[in-house]
């Protein structure tokens, strides 16, 4: 698998993602659902933004390997927020999360009204090359 960045900027890049995300000699895509912070039974927290980031994203991570793929693949991440400056006052996770995987995915933010239940505040979902 070829993976190229296309930034025709650089601001992007403090961000950690990507303007376009083109992927060659692929053999297999895997599209994630929206991963949010629901502990194992289906219940979802009711912490804050941080908390809640972590935990979608450990579970994002988790199906992502469950399907036989690794987080280095991912070229896709949308979040889904109920609140956008919550969202980037706790960024740094994201950050923080792209970097340890060497990652820089083509991304799209969206603030909602709401999620499947009204104390999440954030979904993550993915695309995964492999």
């Amino acid at each position: 698998m070829d993976i190229t960045l296309t930034n025709p900027w650089q601001w992007q890049d403090s961000l950690g993602y990507s303007q376009a995300v083109e992927v060659k000699n692929n053999t297999r895509t895997l599209y994630c659902a929206g991963q949010a912070a629901v502990d194992a039974n289906g219940q979802p927290s009711g912490e804050g933004m941080r908390a809640q980031i972590k935990l979608a994203l450990q579970n994002l991570e988790q199906v992502i390997e469950k399907a036989g793929y690794t987080p280095k693949g991912i070229v896709r991440l949308n979040y889904y927020t109920t609140s956008i400056p919550e969202f980037f006052a706790a960024y740094d996770i994201i950050t923080s999360w792209v970097l340890q995987h060497g990652i820089q995915p083509a991304s799209t933010l969206i603030e909602i009204k709401a999620l499947a239940f009204p104390q999440l505040l954030v979904e993550i979902e993915a695309t995964v090359s492999g």
